[in-house]
């Protein structure tokens, strides 16, 4: 849980910083951008299920 919150805290700060020195959010559009984490998520799971079942 401490993960999840220092992530939120960085990605706050970014955007803090980002936002007063007048430069693009650097994050894609946001359902794209949580798919995109959704998808790189998934397919670590399903690597190491893929592992798990045919390679132990």
């Amino acid at each position: 849980m401490s993960e999840t919150i220092l992530a939120l805290a960085a990605g706050f700060i970014v955007g803090v910083l980002f936002s007063a020195i007048k430069l693009p959010i650097p994050a894609p559009p946001v359902l794209p951008g949580v798919m995109g984490i959704f998808g790189v998520y998934a397919g670590g799971i399903f690597y190491q299920w893929l592992v798990e079942r045919f390679f132990t």
